[in-house]
């Protein structure tokens, strides 16, 4: 630790750069998922702004459980089926997966198709079902 520290103090330059390279990488990385929802944030948005669920996980899974009214379109078939996504173009957009993380994609191809209020769910499914959030089974 104190190498590091006394390198850090030497070659202030260097460890500038490493910092500002790391801030600008997490904030880019950052940007391109789009904005996360906690669970509160999703229940308000849903229920103030009537926003629409698009549940992006495989077909059987969205059967063991999903979110009241949302509307299943597996990742993979997203790109070609994004036209039924027009009758939400004026509502927020909420994608959901299983963990959260696969959501940053659908989000950024969603922002590419000119979609404008869309966020994903953090957490995914795995956290609503964590705060015992009501899910649907069919």
């Amino acid at each position: 630790m104190d190498q590091m520290i006394e390198f850090a103090t030497n070659h202030w330059e260097l460890f500038a750069a490493l910092v500002a390279t790391l801030g600008l990488l997490l904030f880019t990385e950052s940007r391109k998922g789009g904005t996360a929802l906690s669970t509160h944030a999703a229940v308000q948005l849903i229920n103030k702004e009537g926003a629409a669920v698009v549940d992006i996980r495989a077909k059987k899974d969205f059967k063991s459980g999903h979110i009241t009214d949302s509307v299943n379109i597996p990742l993979a078939d997203l790109q070609r089926r994004v036209g039924e996504l027009e009758k939400f173009r004026s509502k927020p957009i909420i994608i959901v997966c299983n963990l959260g993380q696969t959501a940053s994609a659908a989000v950024k191809l969603l922002n590419n198709e000119n979609f404008d209020n869309v966020t994903r769910l953090s957490g995914g499914i795995t956290e609503w079902k964590g705060q015992n959030l009501p899910v649907v089974k069919k």
